[in-house]
């Protein structure tokens, strides 16, 4: 695994100095990729690997379709979305995963030439599942599932005469905690297992396992504490990628519970070897805002330390890395051919959501996840404050061409779950605003009547009002002018009230019929 073009500098290089002066320089305004995250927003559960200079990174999508996010980056700091992994129903059928289900913790390895990815789907068929490819764009292969492994958060590890192990997080009431097989990828036959292999230094769920080789060890790095608060990560190393495995005496390797640290529930960690040799490691994380019990809205974000080798035991150093902050705005103009990696729907297909493309607009149709709620077009939102705003029709023109689309009904909608979102909805000539808090629905604030053809819906995630992490600011806009038609704590949509594993997102959906989209555009605002 391997290389980035940072150079680590160490105080014991220069005795005699302090830290601050034999720190690495930094420029004046970039952040310690242990405060900001190096994949912001809804990317949870990262996995690495390095490729010669290259370094790829995949993320649990759960319900989201497609999934499993592929990114790329030659410097471990600045990274471009390649694609989604599984695009196919031979890979993995959104439309049987409710909220915070579908395909969990993913492994990406790569070995013999060959990329391999190896995850969870918790609802359909379930199991494991293994998929490969030569080349990260793709296309992957169609998904073999390993039966009999009955559990979560895979990983891929291969000894020397080539024996691959897929370790994992058993959830079978009689044999709980972190188990391993031997495994035939061709085939996906269990060869050998599972047997149980070490069940962490005694805190809550452990899970999300990862073995690695190095300097004739076997480390096992595993997540402890549950996702939350008491997040952590802990290692354990044998002479055999079978065990027994002893743990490290500095056991937990990372975590933040108990600090005022700006980024807590951190774990779920994945280590990386350099070119250089050096070593670094990727981990979830969340940036929880407000007053107590403090709420995030983002879900778990993916951030970046160094490790250092003392003593035959891996270190986390959280301020070997910096980044100057990276604008994630953008706009689409969503009128094909085909739509940018960053467009998922929850639940369902972007085929069955998107009816056509082209000749300057998107038309949706309207579509129910299993819960009945509609599903949506959407972006994962990255910032803490950011605007989002779509184009829309409100009506068909009155001289439209008969090949024209009627616009029934339209929405944008700021979404955590099924549940739990708010959303700008303009039917019949009438814009309002929606708010869905668990069992309770209810338009809020004004109603403003929309006379042209075509109108701007928005969204603000502003500074909070309230004892929570933001407001979300429901607008509509004729001519340029906005008219803000409700404000709505942040809290609400947070994954403290709303429970579950995801993040924010938004997009657009249709209402009662298509709905024509002409444009988007998410402005990050930090």
């Amino acid at each position: 695994m391997t290389s980035t073009t940072t150079t680590p500098v160490s105080a014991s290089a220069a005795p005699g100095l302090s830290d601050q002066e034999t720190a690495p320089r930094r420029p004046a305004d970039a952040t310690l990729t242990s405060v900001q995250p190096i994949v912001p927003g809804f990317h949870p559960d990262p996995s690495i690997c390095r490729v010669g200079d290259d370094y790829y990174l995949a993320c649990s999508s759960f319900e989201y379709s497609p999934g499993v996010p592929l990114w790329h980056s030659t410097d471990l700091l600045t990274w471009a979305l390649v694609g989604n992994v599984l695009e196919r129903d031979d890979q993995f059928t959104a439309a049987t995963a409710g909220a915070s289900q579908g395909v969990y913790a993913p492994t990406l390895r790569h070995h013999d030439g060959r990329f391999w990815l190896v995850t969870t789907d918790v609802s359909g068929g379930g199991g494991q599942l293994l998929v490969s490819t030569e080349a990260p764009g793709g296309p992957w292969s169609s998904a073999t599932r390993i039966p009999g492994l009955v559990g979560i958060d895979p990983d891929l590890a291969w000894s020397a005469d080539g024996s691959c192990y897929v370790t994992y997080c058993s959830t079978t009431a009689d044999a709980p905690g972190i188990t391993q097989a031997r495994v035939d990828l061709t085939s996906g036959e269990v060869l050998d297992g599972p047997h149980r292999l070490w069940q962490g230094s005694g805190l809550a769920h452990p899970e999300a396992p990862h073995l690695y080789e190095h300097d004739g060890w076997w480390y096992l790095v595993i997540a402890e504490g549950g996702t939350e608060r008491g997040h952590t990560v802990a290692v354990a190393r044998s002479t055999s990628p079978e065990g027994p495995f002893e743990p490290a005496p500095h056991n937990p390797m990372l975590t933040h519970r108990s600090t005022t640290h700006p980024v807590q529930n951190t774990g779920h960690a994945d280590l990386v070897e350099l070119a250089d040799g050096s070593w670094a490691v990727v981990y979830l994380g969340v940036r929880p805002a407000g007053t107590t019990p403090l709420f995030h809205v983002n879900g778990r974000e993916t951030f970046l330390a160094g490790v250092d080798w003392v003593d035959g035991w891996p270190v986390v150093d959280e301020h070997r890395f910096s980044q100057v902050p990276v604008d994630r705005s953008f706009v689409d103009e969503l009128d094909g051919p085909g739509l940018h990696p960053r467009w998922v729907v929850p639940s369902a297909s972007v085929d069955e959501v998107v009816r056509e493309q082209g000749r300057g607009r998107l038309v949706l149709a309207p579509v129910q996840s299993p819960s009945g709620d509609a599903s949506i077009l959407a972006a994962r939102t990255a910032g803490l404050r950011w605007r989002a705003e779509a184009d829309v029709d409100a009506a068909a023109p009155s001289d439209a061409a008969p090949e024209s689309v009627v616009s029934s009904g339209v929405a944008l909608r700021v979404r955590l779950d099924d549940a739990h979102w708010c959303e700008v909805l303009l039917e019949a000539g009438v814009a309002r605003a929606v708010v869905r808090i668990g069992p309770l629905e209810s338009e809020v604030g004004a109603e403003v009547a929309v006379g042209a053809r075509r109108v701007t819906l928005v969204v603000e995630a502003a500074d909070p009002t309230h004892a929570g992490p933001d407001d979300l600011r429901l607008l509509v806009s004729q001519d340029g002018t906005d008219t803000e038609l409700a404000r709505v704590d942040g809290r609400y949509l947070s994954t403290e009230v709303a429970g579950g594993f995801t993040g924010r997102v938004v997009g657009v959906r249709a209402v009662g019929g298509p709905a024509v989209v002409h444009a988007f555009r998410y402005v990050d605002r930090g």
